[in-house]
């Protein structure tokens, strides 16, 4: 078996694996860093410790590695640990990888860990302890200031599905969790549960019911009364994975699925709506209600965003053929169909959105966004094509105005999955900060940039240098001290 990573797009530039544990008390800070962000900025990555044992993988089957930058009076340190999952541990006994295909038992290594999780999506903190989530098992719990691993965490023995989101929402009202899971009954199984699970850790509601059929629900949304889930055309089958297939198979007939619950509602009250077919509805920036409507805003992309989840047939849309914007669906509970065309918000490629989470399920108007503009330099002589994830810009979208303004980050610059730090827990909607890591392609370098959330044009306020290179993350959250 091969000790050195292989030299495919998934293990180079911005994806070559960091495999670095560290702490950096006082990183070096180019500008002013304002006193009023205090609190500690939690992300994610999928990192892998040992070259692949098939000899190539994806992004998403990397261990999870997690950042704590702490901000704490103009001054930020940093932390950064691998998420002890048996996964791990097994790996680290044994000196090798042990796992095969991406989320396919079936082709593990005998001495494997049975708990397949990277617990690499997102990291939470919630009733004092930091979840560290993947969307296939249940969290890993660690300690938030020393990023110890607790293990595995089921809510004090309250939560048992098979599986859990890693996209869990806060009610901004209560505080409480709202999460769910699917596949929640195991591999390839339809069930989906829903949970809402109290600020101090008590399971306050479950209910369970049945999806059409087994499918990806990445992310989901929530208003003041209601839950949607956007169920991908990302299909299961486990004969499939028995035969050393991939977990996913995108299905261009399946229409894009939305189930509605009420929040207070049973198993019966679901109601599933049905998009346009060969659409790929991925994360949500937010959702609201407006008398019978339910207004969910998401970036859309007409065709399959996975290139490693290829139709049946191998197929997969070249990357520039695809269409993506920022849509809002609209769930009417009062209309006898359940059809729903999105409509555009934004006409620009975008994606890993965030808002003001003080606003959370309720009526809003400002969003953050990554974003890519293919007419803005690039440096392609030296760097050829851009890599997967590709986002040149961060901006403020305004979902009410339309309005859009935003910061170009360089020819040979990337940026990952930002973050909203409100300037007061009273500021306006929208009043803060955002927060990104910034990869340098050509000096294979990471810094952290701090942005006016109303000011995105003047650039970062204040860059925060990192001492080592960051592998691409996926998610983060924000926590005030």
């Amino acid at each position: 078996m091969s000790s050195q990573f292989p030299s495919t797009p998934e293990f180079v530039g911005l994806y070559q694996p960091s495999r670095v544990e560290a702490d950096v008390t006082d990183l070096e800070v180019e500008g002013t860093l304002p006193d009023c962000i205090s609190g500690v900025f939690y992300q994610v990555a999928p990192d892998p410790q040992y070259p692949p044992m098939l000899g190539n993988d994806i992004f998403f089957n990397g261990d999870g590695a997690v950042c704590a930058f702490r901000f704490d009076h103009g001054k930020v340190s940093l932390k950064r640990r691998y998420v002890q999952t048996d996964r791990l541990r097994a790996q680290r006994r044994e000196r090798r990888s042990l796992n095969g295909v991406y989320r396919n038992v079936f082709t593990n290594d005998p001495q494997a860990a049975q708990n397949n999780s990277t617990a690499n999506t997102t990291v939470l903190k919630h009733n004092g302890v930091l979840l560290a989530m993947k969307e296939d098992n249940l969290p890993y719990a660690m300690d938030p200031d020393t990023l110890e691993t607790f293990g595995v965490w089921d809510f004090d023995g309250q939560v048992r599905s098979a599986t859990f989101t890693a996209h869990p929402k806060v009610d901004p009202e209560t505080g409480d969790l709202l999460c769910f899971a699917y596949e929640a009954k195991g591999d390839g199984t339809p069930d989906i549960a829903y949970f809402e699970i109290g600020a101090f850790g008590e399971l306050k509601r479950e209910v369970w019911f049945k999806a059409p059929y087994a499918a990806m629900i990445h992310d989901f949304a929530i208003t003041e009364h209601h839950v949607v889930f956007p169920v991908i055309p990302l299909t299961v089958d486990v004969e499939r994975m028995k035969n050393g297939g991939p977990h996913f198979q995108w299905q261009p007939d399946l229409p894009q699925l939305f189930g509605v619950l009420p929040r207070l509602g049973s198993a019966d009250d679901i109601r599933w709506y049905y998009g346009p077919a060969n659409g790929f509805q991925g994360h949500t920036l937010n959702s609201f209600e407006e008398g019978s409507r339910i207004h969910v805003d998401m970036p859309v992309t007409g065709g399959n965003v996975f290139y490693f989840f290829p139709q049946e047939d191998g197929s997969v849309p070249p990357p520039e053929t695809l269409k993506a914007s920022l849509m809002r669906w609209t769930f009417d509970l009062d209309a006898t169909i359940n059809k729903v065309e999105p409509k555009a918000l934004m006409d620009f490629p975008c994606e890993f959105p965030r808002c003001d989470e003080r606003y959370t399920g309720r009526p809003y108007r400002h969003g953050f966004v990554l974003k890519f503009d293919p007419g803005l330099p690039f440096d392609g002589e030296n760097l050829g094509a851009p890599p997967f994830q590709f986002f040149n810009e961060i901006a403020h979208v305004d979902v009410v105005s339309g309005d859009t303004e935003a910061w170009f980050a360089g020819d040979a610059e990337c940026l990952q999955e930002p973050i909203f730090v409100p300037r007061s827990p009273d500021a306006p909607e929208g009043d803060g900060f955002v927060i990104s890591v910034l990869n340098h392609l050509r000096s294979q370098t990471s810094e952290l940039v701090v942005l006016d959330g109303m000011k995105m044009s003047s650039g970062p306020v204040a860059r925060i240098k990192i001492p080592f290179r960051l592998r691409m993350s996926l998610h983060g959250s924000w926590s005030p001290l």
